[in-house]
Order: structure tokens, then sequence, then C-alpha cells
């Protein structure tokens, strides 16, 4: 589900393969979070990263950040909330909210991705996929006068 802001939301339930010694979400996974709510945004546009591979063109990760606010255990369910920041010659970037159940919030971050052709050449996103990238980039935030 997409909100009028650009914001596409994805729920994760914490599996016990997820959590390391301490019982809470391993830092690593939260990468993998990122992922699966980066697809589900692309799916809910129409544009599944399986009909990008069918064109000839994968994103692939060039950049990655995360910052860590909180932890959650095993059985937790998350709210990954995902957005397109930029689209601009051969890249885009996502941004990243973790949220707990609770409303707290545990992660934050971007990754971003290089277009590239089937020869894992760098080539600008198509003019369709950037309009659509475009259409729902997230809102600005407002900065207070």
């Amino acid at each position: 589900m997409t909100d009028c802001d650009g914001w596409h939301e994805t729920r994760i339930r914490v599996r016990y393969k997820d959590t390391d010694r301490l019982g809470v979400v391993y830092y690593g996974n939260y990468l993998t979070f990122f992922e699966v709510g980066r697809a589900e945004l692309m799916r809910s546009l129409g544009t599944p990263y399986s009909k990008l591979e069918a064109e000839g063109l994968s994103l692939v990760v060039t950049e990655a950040a995360a910052k860590y606010h909180g932890n959650v255990g095993y059985d937790a369910l998350v709210t990954v909330k995902t957005a397109i920041s930029e689209a601009r010659g051969a890249s885009v970037r996502f941004e990243y909210r973790v949220w707990s159940e609770e409303g707290s919030l545990i992660v934050t971050g971007y990754t971003v991705h290089a277009c590239i052709n089937s020869n894992k050449k760098p080539c600008r996103i198509p003019s369709e996929l950037k309009a659509l990238l475009e259409k729902h980039m997230k809102t600005p935030a407002v900065s207070p006068s």
C-alpha cells in the first residue's frame, strides 16, 4: 500500500533465523528488510524486478546506509516504509523507515541503485520507468518557516 505522500508499507514478521544471540534482529538483516520493501514498492507500481530483468535491466545497489534507533526480536511484526527520493540519469535512491508494531522507529536508511543493461554496463533509466518513479516520488519534507 502506498500512501499519498509516496511511502509504501510492507509488513514483515521477524523469523527466528533473523535474530542474533541476543535475541534481536541481526543488524545486517535490516538490509534484507529494505530489499523486501523496495521489491514490494516496485511491484505495487506495476514494475516488479522480474519485469525489469525480462527487459534486460537491473537496478544494482551501489550504496547502502542504515541507522539503528532500537530493536525487536523473534515474532515481532515490523512495518517497512519505503519511498523513492530521487531518480536521475542512471540512478535511483530509495529511503526506508522500519517501525515496530508498537509504533517505535527502529531503523532508518537508504540505498542507491545504478541501472545496468544485460551487458552489465551502466545505462540511463528508460524514460517510461523514470517518469513512473518520479510520479511516485515521496513528497519533500516542508521546512518550518
